[in-house]
């Protein structure tokens, strides 16, 4: 069964949380950044319940084109079109007893908002073409980057849809906020790594681990395992060091002077401690205006009161991509 790692207090809260909806077999709202790992908790939510020997059926619904979501869905009967030479079953027949994930469900356009809530009020659904309707039983765990809740207000998503959607909901944390969670996952990932590329067993330093801790990880956990691999094909040796990491990602020579304990701590200086405060309070700062402002650099401007060309070069500084918090 697929496992969040990690030993902070966030995600132990999380994984507890994931034990309790696999019990309670009705809809999940997941909400998280990119690369928070939506998919993983659905998948661990269904393999702790009694659906574990049934599919699991992932559906990414911003790659679906409208004109085709029914279909997609629901499948079509022969004959339904030109090409349809036989019945084709859909993606709710496929996770038949399981679970249907839809992520980036925030994606759907208004045709497959309707879609999707006229399913969610009674489970029923006809293929396309006609026939008789049909009775699922599957599952819906619906993921999504952005808040629905926002997304909702801003009239981009129907209310009732949310309302069906959101009966359990789940927020998953970033990884900035379980930085005590950074060294572990480097080190299983560098195993992984090791171990599918056939190569070496190699270990972090000290002092690359304290520049993993005290990035701001915009991409979260999967920009975690991709800095892990090319910090990994960049050294020859047995250990990853700094040298390396940076070789590997420039973006992290910045934090050499990074301070090894945390601003908390009371052993650490006054200037490094003050150091570290500012970083951190510029990006949630900056994260927090760039989901108010939808993504928008400029409507984010005028919000905090600063010039276009300073914010966009704080955003560059703190690794923050405006795509991620834009409406789709």
């Amino acid at each position: 069964m697929p496992v969040m790692l990690g030993q902070s207090m966030a995600i132990q809260a999380v994984r507890a949380q994931l034990q309790r909806y696999a019990g309670c077999d009705v809809q999940v709202l997941i909400e998280g950044e990119t690369g928070t790992g939506k998919e993983l908790a659905a998948r661990e939510i269904h393999y702790a319940s009694t659906r574990r020997d049934h599919p699991f059926v992932p559906v990414n619904c911003g790659a679906i084109p409208d004109s085709l979501i029914e279909n997609e869905l629901f499948g079509h009967g022969r004959g339904a079109f030109t090409d349809a030479g036989a019945a084709q079953p859909g993606l709710v027949d496929h996770a038949r007893g399981g679970t249907l994930f839809l992520d980036e469900v925030d994606a759907l356009s208004d045709k497959g908002q309707v879609t999707l809530l006229r399913f969610l009020q009674d489970n029923e659904y006809r293929p396309v073409g006609g026939g008789a309707a049909r009775v699922s039983d599957a599952r819906i765990i619906a993921a999504t980057n952005a808040s629905l809740e926002r997304q909702v207000a801003a009239g981009r998503f129907r209310r009732d849809l949310h309302y069906r959607l959101n009966a359990l909901y789940l927020r998953l944390p970033p990884l900035r906020e379980r930085s005590d969670d950074v060294a572990l996952l480097a080190r299983r990932f560098v195993d992984t790594v090791a171990l599918r590329l056939r190569g070496p067993v190699r270990q972090w330093s000290e002092a690359a681990l304290q520049a993993l801790r005290a990035h701001a990880w915009p991409g979260n956990v999967r920009e975690l395992e991709n800095v892990v691999l090319r910090a990994y094909m960049a050294t020859e040796g047995d250990v990853i060091g700094f040298a390396e990491l940076v070789t590997a990602e420039p973006a992290f020579a910045g934090t050499a002077s990074v301070p090894r304990r945390r601003a908390d701590e009371p052993d650490l200086g006054f200037s490094a401690a003050k150091l570290h405060a500012i970083r951190q309070f510029e990006h949630d700062y900056l994260t927090r205006l760039m989901q108010q402002a939808c993504g928008n650099i400029s409507a984010a401007a005028r919000l905090s009161g600063t010039e276009r060309r300073q914010l966009g070069k704080l955003l560059l500084k703190h690794g923050i991509e405006t795509k991620q918090f834009r409406s789709h």
